[in-house]
């Protein structure tokens, strides 16, 4: 996605955080069908762009939102610590994000709250809820996205096996 970003105002707002080597570990994490960094830079941009245009603080916004699942998790993990990252990983970004980088009370809300209602921190600012909106829309658009490319993969494998089965 980062590829794809053409906004220099919204690239040079992110681009510490960008250029930090901890935090570039989440390109090598999956993470709804694609990496954890790819994921956060989109809930991030979206984000940005609406509280942008509603003139709201879409520099938090973008920073919180591109650091709203920085968590570092083992690339072979389990189904059981996958689970139970769901309603841990909002405590964990924030620690991670407040060690590298200068968060404020707006930017740590976005980042706790972006689970709601799953996690148990209540969004608490308009930004907070469009970030917490904007994760659990990609999420949708990530899953169903992977779940097609699944489908197709085994109908054209269905195809194959059938048309072999025609000779």
């Amino acid at each position: 996605m980062n590829k794809n970003i053409k906004d220099d105002k919204y690239l040079n707002i992110i681009s510490d955080i960008l250029d930090n080597k901890e935090f570039n570990k989440l390109d090598m994490i999956s993470h709804h069908g694609i990496s954890r960094l790819e994921h956060s830079l989109r809930v991030s941009y979206y984000s940005y762009r609406i509280t942008k245009l509603l003139r709201l603080n879409y520099k938090v916004t973008a920073r919180a939102g591109l650091l709203h699942d920085f968590f570092i998790s083992d690339i072979e993990r389990n189904m059981k610590d996958r689970f139970l990252s769901t309603f841990t990983h909002p405590k964990y970004a924030v620690l991670n994000a407040s060690k590298y980088f200068e968060i404020d009370d707006l930017g740590k809300n976005i980042i706790e709250s972006h689970m709601f209602p799953i996690y148990k921190s209540l969004p608490k600012y308009a930004e907070s809820w469009i970030v917490s909106i904007v994760d659990k829309m990609a999420a949708i658009y990530e899953f169903s996205r992977t779940a097609s490319l699944k489908c197709s993969y085994m109908t054209n494998l269905f195809i194959l096996m059938i048309l072999n089965n025609l000779r």
